[in-house]
C-alpha cells in the first residue's frame, strides 16, 4: 500500500509570457517549507506552461476565414475563436450541441483543440503548448539542477470523455516518468494472467492532483509525494492511441 501526499503550492503569481516558472516553483516551495525529495513529481496545468511560454492569444487579432464562419455559425460560437480551434488541429472529428471536437497537431482528440477562454482575461485564449512533453522535460531538469534530486514533471488539462458526463485533468504532457505501468504477464491473487492491463499512471497522477488545487483556487502547481514509478522519457505523448489500434477513427 502507498500513502500518497498532493501538496499545493502556494504563492505562485499571475504568469506572463517568459515567466521562470521553475524559479516561481523554487520560490513557492522555499516560502512554504517544502524541501524536494527522491521522486517527487511536480504538477504542473497546461495553463501555467503556456502562459509562459506566449500561447496566449487576443481574439481581436484574429480574421475568421469562410470555413470558421460557417462553423461557427452551426455550433453558435465566436468565428474568430473557431479558426483558432481549426488552426490548431489537423481535423475535425465531429460538431454538434455547440461543441467541436477535434484532433490535434499533438494527436489528443478534445474538444475546441484544447483552446480554452477561462483564466486568461477578457478577450483572450490559451492554446496548448506547442510541446508539452518539451516542456515538462524543461521545468523537470530545471528543478533537478536547483535541487540535486531525481524528479519527475506532469503537465496537465482537463479533459471530457467520451460517453460520461463531465471532466477530469489527464496528463498531455511528462517527463521523467513511465506513463503507463504495464501488468500483462502478471497474475491476480487468483491466479488470473493478466493481458492488457496498463493503467495510465500520469493521467490518475494528473486527477489526483486536481482534487488538490481545484479549478478556481489559482494554484498552478502541486507536488505529489508517495508515488512509486518507473523512470521513463517516453512522454504523454506515447499514450496517444495508434490509428491501427483505434477502434474508434
Amino acid at each position: 500500500m502507498q500513502r500518497l501526499q498532493v501538496i499545493p503550492l502556494l504563492g505562485i503569481p499571475e504568469l506572463t509570457k517568459g515567466a521562470d516558472l521553475v524559479q516561481l516553483i523554487l520560490e513557492s516551495m522555499e516560502r512554504t517549507g517544502v524541501v524536494a525529495e527522491d521522486g517527487d513529481i511536480f504538477v504542473v496545468k497546461q495553463k501555467a506552461v503556456s502562459k509562459a511560454e506566449g500561447r496566449v492569444v487576443a481574439l481581436d487579432e484574429i480574421r475568421p476565414g469562410k470555413k470558421a464562419k460557417a462553423l461557427a455559425r452551426a455550433q453558435k460560437k465566436d468565428p474568430r475563436l473557431v479558426e483558432l480551434i481549426l488552426k490548431e488541429s489537423v481535423r475535425v472529428v465531429r460538431a454538434g450541441h455547440g461543441v467541436i471536437i477535434t484532433e490535434t497537431r499533438h494527436g489528443f482528440v478534445c474538444a475546441n483543440s484544447g483552446i480554452d477562454q477561462s483564466n486568461v482575461g477578457a478577450g483572450l485564449a490559451a492554446l496548448l503548448p506547442v510541446d508539452p512533453d518539451k516542456s515538462s522535460r524543461q521545468i523537470r531538469r530545471g528543478l533537478e539542477g536547483a535541487t540535486g534530486k531525481r524528479l519527475a514533471v506532469v503537465v496537465t488539462d482537463t479533459f471530457g470523455r467520451p460517453w460520461r458526463r463531465g471532466q477530469t485533468d489527464v496528463a498531455i504532457g511528462c517527463s521523467g516518468i513511465a506513463p503507463l505501468n504495464p501488468y500483462a504477464g502478471k497474475k491476480d491473487k487468483y491466479g488470473y494472467v493478466l493481458r492488457v492491463t496498463e493503467p495510465a499512471v500520469v493521467d490518475e497522477i494528473a486527477g489526483a492532483a486536481e482534487l488538490a488545487t481545484g479549478k478556481l483556487t489559482g494554484i498552478p502547481v502541486s507536488l505529489v509525494r508517495g508515488v512509486q514509478y518507473r523512470r521513463s522519457e517516453d512522454g504523454a505523448r506515447s499514450l496517444v492511441m495508434q490509428k491501427r489500434r483505434d477502434l474508434f477513427r
